[in-house]
């Protein structure tokens, strides 16, 4: 208990932290079933227009680097730190975040030629640089005023500008703007899994929404770091949350939630669902002071950028790199191994699927819980 007050007084947001590796601990789970053919529904993304559970992972991440931002600016400022040197933490944390987004998507071939660009690190990394830009040079009324714009300009060009062959205002999987803009920039370059050739759900013009999912997590630490009760701030919290998953489910009657477009009526839906899920976590955890329940998910989020490579890293050498020799002379990976043997074996293969990627968390929690143990938090 006496931690729990010395935090509070600190003004440390514990249930930022639980936010963050319950983010976490989710990508880890839905990136690594023990098969993508067998899956539960809500572990899986919407093929298309609408939104599963899986839909809710990404954006909430980058909600939560809005919110961290206004936390870490104001307490490095409020120590004096220069704009020079904030600048050059900024950029030093982006080209590490999309360093190691190349490094999982090249991990373990490193063909340059086909190498995708684009990713989940990468995404974070850009839209952290362009908000904590934004962050440093505006006040909160252009903050709010840019994340607005951004989502209108966004659905204008969406709607507006015409690809060749297709027209105007084509939202499918073929024939949209994003896709034409990647298939032209990124030749080559995009993820090869992709519902059309040439289109990438990290893209380049879908990065501008996602920016404004980053700048609605700014304005939520804004009014975090107010001086009102904390009752005033979590009401605030459910009643904002409620109303923007209203305003974007009206607004997905003219451009439909979808995260692969990253669509507008998305990013104010998916926020309003990361307002809410903060409100619960700050009420409990803040406000309460049940904490327990929230200690697997303060280990992951102690090293969130940490375990999330290299889970990635470890899954993928299990995939491609490492194989099982069979007696017909073929070889399987060893994550198919294990898989079989392990789970297949003797449930479902849909729950096997699940127990594997719940056993893989579980490992992962083991490895950084001796991390958080001694105490060894791996900045980025």
């Amino acid at each position: 208990m006496g931690d729990f007050l010395a935090e509070r007084k600190s003004k440390r947001l514990i249930s930022l932290d639980a936010f963050r590796g319950i983010t976490i601990a989710s990508m880890i789970l839905v990136n690594n079933p023990g098969s993508w053919g067998a899956i539960y529904h809500p572990l899986g993304h919407a093929k298309w227009h609408g939104w599963t559970l899986t839909d809710l992972i990404f954006p909430f991440f980058l909600f939560i680097v809005g919110v961290a931002i206004v936390f870490a600016f104001s307490k490095r400022i409020e120590t004096g730190q220069s704009k020079k040197k904030l600048y050059l933490k900024i950029l030093k944390r982006t080209l590490i975040l999309f360093g190691l987004g190349l490094l999982l998507n090249a991990f373990p071939f490193f063909h340059l030629s086909t190498l995708r660009i684009p990713g989940v690190l990468q995404r974070i990394a850009i839209t952290y640089a362009i908000a904590s830009i934004i962050v440093l040079n505006t006040n909160i009324k252009w903050q709010a005023y840019i994340a607005c714009s951004l989502l209108i300009f966004y659905w204008m060009i969406m709607k507006l500008v015409p690809v060749p062959g297709y027209g105007a205002g084509v939202l499918e999987p073929q024939g949209n703007l994003c896709g034409f803009i990647d298939g032209i920039l990124l030749s080559g370059h995009t993820w090869i899994n992709a519902p059309a050739k040439g289109f990438d759900p990290e893209g380049l013009l879908s990065t501008i929404p996602a920016i404004s999912s980053v700048l609605l997590g700014v304005l939520t630490g804004h009014w975090l770091k107010t001086e009102k009760s904390d009752l005033e701030k979590v009401v605030m919290l459910f009643v904002v949350g409620i109303a923007a998953i209203v305003l974007g489910e009206i607004m997905s009657i003219w451009f439909p939630i979808n995260k692969n477009l990253w669509s507008s009526s998305y990013t104010v839906f998916t926020a309003g669902m990361a307002l809410l899920f903060l409100g619960m976590c700050y009420w409990l955890i803040d406000i309460k002071g049940y904490r327990k329940w929230a200690t697997p998910f303060l280990v992951f989020g102690s090293n969130a950028i940490t375990v999330y490579t290299l889970s990635g890293l470890l899954a993928r050498a299990m995939i491609y790199w490492w194989k099982i020799p069979q007696q017909d002379g073929s070889a399987i990976s060893l994550k198919t191994f294990l898989y079989r043997i392990l789970f297949e074996s003797w449930v479902s293969p849909i729950n096997a699927s699940l127990f594997y990627a719940l056993t893989y968390i579980l490992i992962w929690l083991g490895l950084m819980t001796i991390l958080y143990r001694k105490k060894i938090f791996i900045k980025i």
